[in-house]
């Protein structure tokens, strides 16, 4: 009988001591890592994703999906950034957004670094001017997935030395 007792008690505290907690309700944690969530303070309210079919992620996409490609960005970037007055900082600056089924863009979050990938504060004077010109650019093409129209991560990233753009990815 101890000897059963015993078993017993080796089986059930391990069941009891790593039995998970209840997960707070899924709606609490966004769709995949990365997702941007509506923001009101710097958002547009009326800017719609379309669909039901959720966001596609940046990695699933091939290729520059801007009318002209990667080259008529970057002569955007080249006829309208002014670095005459800007700080002479070096790093990367991404800003990541949202396209949707129109070809419409919102939900622009910017992250930046140093040249040693630790997170950095830009001054005002280069990552204004870099929001300003891609929230304007006007090529984004819509994407289809299994046949039908859907809204997909887009992302920019500026290398930037002494407040000049070096170049631009992807």
């Amino acid at each position: 009988m101890q000897k059963l007792l015993i078993l017993l008690i080796f089986i059930l505290i391990p069941y009891f001591s790593f039995t998970q907690e209840k997960t707070p309700a899924a709606s609490q944690y966004p769709r995949t890592i990365g997702d941007i969530a509506f923001d009101s303070k710097t958002d547009k309210a009326n800017f719609v994703a379309c669909g039901d079919c959720g966001i596609v992620q940046y990695f699933h996409l091939h290729g520059m999906t801007y009318d002209g490609d990667k080259w008529a960005i970057e002569k955007i970037f080249r006829e309208k950034y002014d670095s005459k007055n800007v700080k002479h900082e070096s790093g990367l600056i991404r800003i990541r957004f949202i396209v949707n089924c129109l070809g419409e863009t919102e939900r622009f979050r910017l992250i930046a670094s140093d040249e040693n990938y630790q997170e950095k504060t830009f001054d005002e004077s280069i990552t204004s001017q870099l929001l300003a010109i891609t929230k304007n650019l006007k090529g984004w093409k819509a994407m289809t997935y299994n046949d039908a129209k859907t809204n997909y991560y887009q992302y920019l990233v500026f290398k930037i030395k002494d407040g000049q753009i070096q170049e631009i990815l992807p």
